[in-house]
């Protein structure tokens, strides 16, 4: 089963975070990996989420994040941030996000992923917000 790996970038709004939740609702939604007859399906993976490209994250960022693991956590699975800067940490930290949401490595780039024929993660989808 492919990763489904969201990439936030640039200036959050809270305007923004209905567009957000769309799109990892549409992701979790497409359809999975074929399942062999009488074969049990593979147990869902954790929803990847990449901030690194977030620029002077703030509140709209933590209400992402929060309505973003919500969405993850109802379809079986766990929001995991790659990327995360000092001060997107800090203010998880101090609502209390960072003991629900999995942290990969602070500002690491995570976990090497499957390369698809370009280079890139397979099942990667990029969120550009508006404005960025």
């Amino acid at each position: 089963m492919k990763p489904i790996v969201l990439v936030v970038a640039g200036h959050v709004t809270r305007d923004a975070v209905p567009a957000l939740c769309a799109e990892l609702e549409t992701l979790l939604s497409g359809p999975g990996a074929p399942v062999p007859d009488g074969a049990p399906p593979a147990p869902p993976g954790p929803v990847e989420c990449d901030v690194g490209g977030v620029d002077r994250p703030g509140l709209a960022v933590v209400e992402a994040v929060a309505r973003l693991a919500l969405i993850a956590r109802r379809s079986g699975r766990q929001l995991v941030l790659r990327r995360v800067g000092p001060e997107l940490q800090g203010l998880l930290d101090l609502v209390g996000l960072a003991d629900v949401v999995g942290l990969g490595e602070p500002g690491g780039a995570g976990e090497p992923r499957e390369q698809g024929e370009a280079g890139e993660p397979e099942g990667v989808t990029e969120v550009r917000v508006p404005g960025a």
